[in-house]
């Protein structure tokens, strides 16, 4: 089968970042296949071949050899028992997803997937988007457990990606995090971009997207703070980045900073992070929802380490 040569000109809402990034975004495609691409030469501009770590500009003419289409075998079936359904209706689903669970299908991921658990307990999802991220609208880690929405029709896909895009959705976590915030109510704003060194991390850098994380100490432990989190924008790794970045950073997330010895002391393998709450209006009905979903049940053994009693 040949392969689709497609020719783009760089929007400016993504002029100045790296070529990798800007064509996940423009084409909808994975950033491994990207950088795939990348590295097999299939990306040009003024017919030289570009490189990872180049930034693009407003109107700049970028010809990409498009790959091969997956073949159309249905979505990977992962039933999940430890996925929950909070909200279902026609047009969108409200799931408190489970630590260890992506949330769509990616290379290199063999676990279970909240598409793949959705499609395997019968439901219909909007086909909207890139085939593997059909239907999400938003993502969390696979070390993160709470509550993600999932479209179920194309018009709650288009409405829920524009309300997250304009930050019209409001997202409430907690997080436990090193030491004790001072002061104990703030404002992080620090741009957010890939680690100029490591790949797989992203860290605050001068040129990066621009990255708002509110935040109010609930109640302080021995050594740490368990902390309410809102974020303004919804960057990969927001909080972790930035509360690393203050030098606080979360309970287990080694990746980030933290003590390996303290995480193992209060049996955290993975961050201490929930997204806790979900405020927004209906895709399709306008409604105002409001969602909670309950600490998961490792999250809530940790917290049971530092007091008397589990938090609820």
């Amino acid at each position: 089968m040949s392969r689709e040569a497609r020719t783009l000109s760089v929007p400016e809402g993504v002029a100045g970042e790296r070529i990798d990034s800007a064509l996940t975004r423009v084409l909808g495609l994975s950033r491994t296949t990207i950088v795939r691409l990348l590295e097999d030469g299939d990306i040009r501009t003024s017919g030289r071949v570009m490189a990872k770590s180049e930034r693009v500009t407003s109107g700049q003419v970028i010809d990409v050899l498009m790959p091969e289409p997956l073949n159309q075998d249905p979505i990977p079936l992962t039933p999940l028992d430890g996925l929950r359904v909070v909200y279902d209706d026609e047009d969108i689903i409200v799931v408190d997803k489970p630590v260890g669970c992506a949330a769509h299908p990616s290379p290199g991921w063999m676990g279970p997937t909240v598409v793949g658990a959705l499609t395997a307990a019968g439901y219909t999802i909007s086909t909207s988007g890139p085939a593997e991220r059909a239907g999400i609208v938003h993502r969390l880690d696979v070390g993160t457990s709470g509550l993600m929405i999932v479209a179920k029709t194309d018009r709650a896909y288009t409405t829920l990606k524009d309300a997250f895009r304009d930050h019209a959705v409001e997202k409430i976590y907690h997080a436990l995090v090193q030491g004790h915030l001072d002061p104990v109510t703030g404002t992080i704003d620090a741009p957010i971009d890939r680690h100029p060194k490591e790949d797989h991390r992203f860290a605050v850098v001068a040129e990066g997207k621009e990255s708002i994380t509110h935040y109010e100490v609930i109640e302080f432990y021995r050594s740490v703070s368990l902390v309410k989190v809102e974020l303004e924008t919804g960057r990969t790794h927001q909080i972790r980045v930035h509360f690393s970045a203050l030098n606080h950073p979360l309970v287990g997330d080694t990746t980030y900073g933290a003590d390996p010895v303290l995480g193992k002391s209060l049996k955290m393998s993975r961050p201490w992070l929930h997204a806790l709450e979900l405020r927004f209006a209906h895709p399709v009905t306008r409604e105002a929802l409001v969602f909670n979903a309950p600490y998961a049940p490792d999250l809530q053994a940790c917290l049971a380490l530092l007091s008397d009693a589990v938090l609820p």
